[in-house]
């Protein structure tokens, strides 16, 4: 397994859900393009913070993920 991977399955976007960034890769990866499509199907942004920690962390991820495909 890659480090990059490793990491990604232990570094947690969604705190309130436990929610590691692996999670949310893959959510993209199957053709969540926005923060709201991410949160739906990972059972995120409905935590204690409502989403105010984890959507701009998701909204990075996106724009990065966007970046690699061009």
């Amino acid at each position: 397994m890659e480090h990059e991977e490793i990491i990604d399955k232990l570094t947690k976007v969604c705190i309130c859900k436990a929610v590691p960034r692996s999670t949310m890769k893959k959510a993209i990866a199957d053709g969540c393009d926005t923060v709201d499509k991410v949160w739906k199907k990972t059972n995120t942004g409905n935590g204690p913070c409502k989403g105010r920690r984890c959507g701009p962390k998701i909204q990075a991820l996106l724009n990065d993920m966007k970046e690699e495909e061009y």
